[in-house]
């Protein structure tokens, strides 16, 4: 082999083997959790470093973390030491799911220093200059970072990009399609969401057994807010947002995971139902063209069974990245209405997350330089 050849060979390796050095704040908690399981083996990312609060400072991961997901706490982040949420870390970028009071401080102070900060937290997300991002809805909403850039606390080359609500994803991942081609003009989502949406320990034992809750706290605005901006339009340097009246009532209900969203709607224009069949079945996106390595080849499933979606049956589609839709019908007040039906820990948090990172990682956003 000649030298040329041999060079070239070990360039490829590093180049396959090369990934970027991950640090999760709030990796203790629930979604802390999720973006640990779901970045094992990632072929981009490595968990490096982990932050949590100051009860967990200083102690190995394995004795401050109570692992509260299905399967055993990988063994190559049991021996990390928790530091606390602050500057610096090991790392070359940030996902943050830290409690919203906290998330606001500590996320600036990592973005100012440089870090690129993918959060799930709400601290951030209605902000002007900020990508509130759902790859297969909005991803040209990136150039929002080019604003951000140009302020002279960014100029060290850190961002903020947000994923949206839990309950937001599944409901503008859903209308996505239908706002593409009908132009949609109104919305009224009840929501049933999982537990497991509250964190851990979250909800009372006694509150949620035999019961419904029917109010979560801010969430309603957030559906409502959070669902224009994403489907809203970019204009130079803002967003502006989609013209669509939205409603939402908020419920929890006793499931472990997958919040389901029944959803009616109403268009500008008269649409007939196999036109709304195909535009769910047949939509995918830039993350499909990209074979983004978290991106469902389907984005949405259409079920046509009179029961389902049921979260025991459907939150893991496409590896939870999915959402499943089903009960497609006209409806006597508005157009139509069906329902939705996500993984609330998978793609409405830590696996969004992921997929935003992978999506800024082929768009040349992030790299390797500390």
């Amino acid at each position: 082999m000649l030298v040329t050849e041999v060079r070239e060979k070990i360039k490829r390796t590093e180049r396959d083997n090369w990934k970027l050095r991950v640090g999760i704040l709030g990796a203790t908690g629930t979604v802390g959790q999720r973006f640990i399981q779901l970045l094992e083996d990632h072929p981009e990312f490595e968990v490096t470093a982990l932050a949590a609060s100051d009860r967990s400072e200083g102690k190995l991961y394995k004795d401050a973390c109570a692992w509260r997901l299905n399967g055993e706490m990988p063994e190559r982040v049991k021996s990390l030491r928790v530091a606390l949420p602050q500057l610096p870390l090991d790392c070359d970028l940030v996902f943050s799911s830290l409690p919203a009071d906290v998330a606001g401080v500590a996320e600036d102070d990592f973005a100012c220093a440089g870090y690129p900060v993918i959060s799930n937290s709400s601290a951030h997300r209605m902000k002007e200059d900020v990508p509130l991002l759902i790859p297969e809805v909005n991803h040209d909403h990136l150039a929002l970072l080019d604003v951000q850039r140009k302020q002279a606390r960014y100029d060290s080359g850190g961002f903020i990009v947000t994923n949206p609500n839990c309950s937001t994803i599944v409901l503008a991942l859903a209308l996505a399609p239908l706002h593409e081609r009908f132009t949609v003009v109104s919305v009224i989502a009840t929501t049933l969401q999982a537990i497991s949406g509250a964190g851990y320990p979250g909800v009372a034992s006694l509150d949620i057994t035999d019961n419904v809750l029917p109010f979560i706290q801010n969430e309603e605005e957030k559906i409502e807010q959070e669902t224009r901006k994403i489907l809203g339009n970019l204009k130079p340097g803002r967003i502006d947002d989609a013209q669509i009246l939205t409603s939402a009532q908020c419920h929890r209900v006793n499931v472990v995971d997958g919040h389901l969203v029944a959803v009616r709607v109403k268009f500008a224009r008269s649409v007939q139902v196999e036109e709304l069949r195909e535009a769910f079945e047949s939509f995918t996106s830039l993350p499909q063209e990209l074979r983004l390595h978290s991106a469902p080849d389907r984005p949405i499933i259409v079920r046509d069974e009179l029961d389902r979606p049921q979260p025991r049956l459907d939150r893991d589609a496409g590896n939870g990245m999915s959402i499943t839709v089903g009960r497609i019908a006209t409806d006597r007040v508005l157009d139509y209405r069906f329902v939705a039906l996500g993984h609330n820990t998978i793609r409405g948090a830590a696996g969004a997350a992921i997929l935003n990172a992978e999506l800024l990682a082929a768009r040349g956003y992030l790299s390797s330089h500390r």
